[in-house]
Formats: C-alpha cells, sequence, structure tokens
C-alpha cells in the first residue's frame, strides 16, 4: 500500500485570519522569503502561525518578526529557532515604497498569508495596513451579524 505524505507542494501553509479584522488593507504586495532547510520542511508539513507575525525595517531590508515555523521531530540536530527573524526578498523599487511608506505614522506591514507558488518556492503575502478602532470593528461584526442572518432567513424561505 503506498502511503501518502501530507506535504504541501503548493498552496497556502498558514492564513492570518484577523489581519482583516484588526487592520484595513489598503494594497498587497508578494514577497519571499529566506529560509533554513528544516525550516522548509516544517513549512511543507503545514507548521506555521503567523497570527502575531509583523514586518519591520532593519539596516535597509524588511524582516518577518514573530512568525513561529515549528521544528519537526524528524529535522533532528538541524533544529532551528522557531520565532526568529526572517528576511524578506522584495525588488529594490517595491523595497523602496514600502520602506516610505511604514516610515510615515500608523501605516504597518502585516503578513497576510505563507504559500508556495506553482514553483515550489515560499511566499509571504504582505498588506499595507493602518490599524481599525474599536468603533469599525463593532461595525464588521454588526455587519457579519447581519450577512449570517440574512443567509438563514433566505434559506428558510427557500424551503
Amino acid at each position: 500500500m503506498e502511503k501518502k505524505s501530507a506535504l504541501i507542494s503548493v498552496g497556502t501553509v498558514s492564513k492570518n485570519r484577523k489581519a482583516h479584522f484588526n487592520y484595513t488593507i489598503l494594497e498587497t504586495v508578494e514577497a519571499g522569503i529566506v529560509l533554513e532547510g528544516a525550516e522548509v520542511k516544517s513549512l511543507r508539513a503545514g507548521h506555521a502561525n503567523i497570527s502575531e507575525a509583523y514586518a519591520s525595517e532593519k539596516e535597509g531590508a524588511l524582516y518577518l518578526n514573530n512568525a513561529r515555523i515549528t521544528s519537526l521531530k524528524e529535522s533532528g540536530h538541524f533544529r532551528h529557532m522557531e520565532a526568529r527573524s526572517r528576511k524578506l526578498l522584495l525588488h529594490k523599487k517595491e523595497l523602496n515604497k514600502l520602506l516610505g511608506l511604514i516610515a510615515r505614522k500608523g501605516y504597518t506591514l502585516v503578513p497576510l498569508d505563507i504559500y508556495f507558488n506553482e514553483r515550489g518556492l515560499a511566499k509571504v503575502k504582505l498588506g499595507l495596513a493602518v490599524g481599525k478602532n474599536t468603533e469599525d470593528k463593532r461595525q464588521a461584526v454588526k455587519k457579519r451579524e447581519w450577512d449570517r442572518e440574512k443567509r438563514r432567513i433566505l434559506t428558510y424561505k427557500n424551503q
């Protein structure tokens, strides 16, 4: 019997579900990420969490901070630090544009997804964001609940 592997070769590894609730996403950008060998294997197994992650500038480059990629037991002595800063790879023009925007007050870079593209390369989808205040969050919850209630009513009427 053939054993199927649960490794992800193409597709989403981790999503930041709270990003759209906590921030207003103005624009998105795709960036490569510098990983060690054991981290790639962990990502392919789906062991990543970016719910508290953010991107920041250090020494003229962007780094992904607080992204947790847990180690696999099978990686042996090639274990890595789970929450280390990982360098993001962007074209120079995109990098300069983003660095200029996050230097302004209120803008931040939030990772939305980590995924593998068609070529099998790990990518991070970053969102240029502005934090929402509590009133905006309340409105989002009201809208979500009203949409859910509308679906229930329409489903009940169609039966």
